[in-house]
């Protein structure tokens, strides 16, 4: 049997010896940790904290520069913009200017047909007053002649009746009349 003055060995709380040397061993890893391998993970991470930072500048400096490069094509292209209205405008001017001249050089051309076709009208009237006035004589001294019963063959004869003729006609007096008698008004 075992005696109260004999303790039981706690299975829980081990022997002095082992707390010892278990703090021995701690205290040398601990050494070790803080002092060698605790500032070699430290600096990785500080260099990877660096690295990160490092990217995050780049990023916001990166879309700075994309803010800038599209503020810069917005601008551009505002201009561009712009200018296309110029252009428009100026190619709506030009072609309205472009209207008017042709519409000026139609209605100049547009004249100068209606002059050569009046002059051409003028010219064939007058041939035609001209025709018709050598067949009307022609028929006038014929018909003088068979009514005054002798021939007209003269031509000078011929042709100061024809004209008398003609001259009556345009002043509007009748052809019968005669010197003896008064034109009616």
């Amino acid at each position: 049997m075992i005696h109260a003055d004999e303790a039981a060995p706690n299975v829980l709380l081990p022997a002095g010896y082992d707390i010892f040397w278990s703090l021995v061993v701690t205290v040398i890893i601990g050494f070790f940790f803080f002092k060698y391998l605790l500032p070699k993970l430290n600096a990785i991470l500080d260099e990877r904290t660096a690295k990160i930072e490092g990217g995050l500048a780049l990023a916001e400096k990166a879309h700075a520069e994309a803010a800038s490069a599209k503020a810069d094509v917005e601008r551009e292209l505002a201009e561009a913009r712009k200018e296309a209205a110029g252009i428009r405008e100026e190619a709506v001017s030009d072609g309205g200017q472009i209207v008017i001249d042709a519409r000026a050089k139609a209605q100049t051309e547009a004249n100068r047909i209606a002059e050569n076709a009046q002059r051409q009208i003028d010219a064939e009237r007058q041939a035609a007053v001209v025709s018709l006035r050598t067949e009307v004589g022609g028929l006038a001294s014929e018909l003088a002649s068979r009514i005054v019963g002798e021939s007209l063959t003269d031509d000078a004869r011929q042709s100061r009746v024809i004209d008398r003729f003609l001259d009556e006609l345009d002043a509007g007096v009748p052809s019968g009349a005669t010197g003896s008698r008064e034109p009616e008004a």
